[in-house]
């Protein structure tokens, strides 16, 4: 997956170009969609700075062999991103998970 394609992914769904960020909760890892959005006003990236970090979202999804389990959640999911409250999909690392934990990103 790329961050070109990931990008499609979420306007495909929701419309907009919803921020995803990586978090780690608790020892595992999740792939957020976040409630901001590029084309608000109040978006602290640029056009160029949101595509770099889709493909870095990408990049690590791509290791992890996690891009398609993003790709399933995101097309069965009833949720929608709103205020306050992001779309956490669970990221299955495997057991090499205890790898990527130690890292931040």
């Amino acid at each position: 997956m790329t961050g070109e394609e990931l990008h499609q992914l979420l306007l495909d769904k929701w419309g907009c170009s919803y921020d995803v960020q990586l978090r780690r909760v608790r020892g595992k890892i999740y792939a957020q969609v976040m409630w901001k959005y590029l084309e608000q006003a109040s978006f602290p990236l640029s056009a160029e700075e949101y595509m770099e970090n889709l493909n870095a979202v990408s990049q690590y999804l791509n290791a992890w062999g996690s891009d398609s389990q993003v790709r399933a959640y995101i097309a069965q999911t009833r949720e929608r991103p709103r205020l306050g409250k992001a779309v956490s999909i669970p990221l299955d690392l495997g057991e090499r998970a205890s790898e990527w934990i130690l890292d931040e990103f």
